[in-house]
């Protein structure tokens, strides 16, 4: 490595999926129909209520900075929303909008994180999020899950591999890669269990909305002494305006501010003026609309990948993606990503990206595109192993 080159660079692992997709790109360059089910993004596109409300803030030409915590109205409006749909009375003053749930967690891991420490997390879990713990000198404790408990941590996890060095530990609920919730029991048992040794709870809860068959608890519901991380990317269909929220711990609330003030300053200012519209009834009832698309999406790729004989232990029951064991196709899932993607021109996500437990053997894919699309998919992808 250059002598010049800082020495925390060293942990940040990379992202696998980004070979791929750069393969898949040189193959749609050549003509090839490549059907992309490894990018964690809704193709629905911004809602026209939300894409209206920013272009009328363009068009003002007053595109100015916003205080560092956020507008005021949109902090409100968030607040609002915790009333409306979990009953939970949040102060505006602890919500910070962010750029993206990424500066979220920069700003609660920067606030709290000291250099040396551990933050527990799963294994499987979205690879960013220890990445982010080890930016600030920490050390990303990932504890191997299975289906035993949704691939979720438990408060039994915590305690079995908590340390006098442990700052805190990470569940998100639904998750990536799994799609699974935390029952609202397991979440509250493991905030009191963090909470009863001193350390700091972060909920990852960027996937709430997209839920099928039960709601997704906030940790919010159980305790004020939470950091909460969420967006208006995956929900309200927003990814390329990054936008997200943190909400702190009131003692955090200084510290938050600061350092908002000073590594961001404030959130694109247009992007905070267009998410005032995903509140709206009518953009809530188009995202009720895609929400049950996406169900009945889930449904019809977890039947079928069932039937061509991948195992899948636990149905997801939120986000948009299904964790997929393909072991009695291969010992290799990144070997089995690639000759996919080069035979059939579908692009999947490899387990590697996302931890070491039994990573070789999983794959995870996004139902991010139509049911008909899919359906091409799964005509490739069972000519695909019936070849191997």
């Amino acid at each position: 490595m250059s002598g010049r080159l800082a020495q925390r660079i060293q942990g940040i692992t990379p992202f696998y999926v980004m070979e791929l997709l750069h393969r898949a790109r040189q193959l749609e360059a050549q003509g090839k129909d490549v059907i992309h089910m490894e990018i964690g993004e809704p193709d629905f596109a911004t809602p026209e209520t939300v894409i209206d409300a920013g272009i009328k803030h363009l068009l003002t030409g007053a595109v100015k900075y916003t205080p560092a915590a956020g507008l005021p109205e949109l902090r409100e409006k968030i607040a609002a929303f915790y009333r409306q749909r979990y009953g939970i009375s949040v102060a505006k003053e602890r919500i910070f909008v962010t750029p993206g749930a990424s500066g979220a967690f920069l700003l609660a891991l920067g606030v709290s994180v000291n250099s040396g420490e551990e933050l527990l997390l799963a294994d499987p879990c979205y690879p960013c999020n220890s990445n982010f713990v080890k930016f600030f000198e920490g050390k990303a404790k990932t504890i191997p899950v299975d289906a035993s408990s949704s691939y979720q941590l438990t408060a039994a996890h915590i305690k079995q591999h908590w340390t006098p060095a442990t700052k805190g530990a990470l569940i998100a609920s639904p998750s990536n890669p799994t799609g699974t919730l935390i029952a609202p029991e397991a979440l509250q048992q493991a905030i009191l269990t963090v909470n009863g040794l001193g350390g700091c709870f972060y909920s990852d809860e960027i996937y709430h909305g997209l839920v099928y068959g039960q709601n997704a608890a906030t940790a919010l519901k159980f305790s004020d002494d939470v950091f909460v991380i969420n967006s208006f990317s995956k929900y309200f269909g927003m990814t390329g305006w990054r936008i997200g929220w943190l909400i702190v711990p009131e003692e955090f609330i200084a510290a938050t501010e600061k350092l908002a003030q000073n590594i961001f300053l404030a959130t694109s200012t247009h992007s905070q003026y267009a998410a005032l519209a995903a509140f709206n009834d009518n953009t809530l009832r188009e995202l009720e609309r895609r929400r049950l698309e996406f169900a009945a999406r889930r449904d019809f790729l977890f039947d079928n990948l069932l039937r061509l004989g991948f195992e899948i232990p636990v149905k997801p029951e939120g986000a948009f993606y299904i964790y997929a064991n393909c072991a009695k196709f291969t010992n290799d899932s990144f070997k089995f990503a690639l000759d996919l993607l080069e035979t059939e021109a579908i692009a999947i996500t490899p387990g590697r990206d996302f931890g070491s437990h039994e990573a070789h053997h999983m794959i995870r894919f996004a139902y991010t595109t139509s049911i008909g699309r899919m359906a091409i998919a799964i005509q490739r992808l069972e000519r695909f192993i019936n070849k191997g």
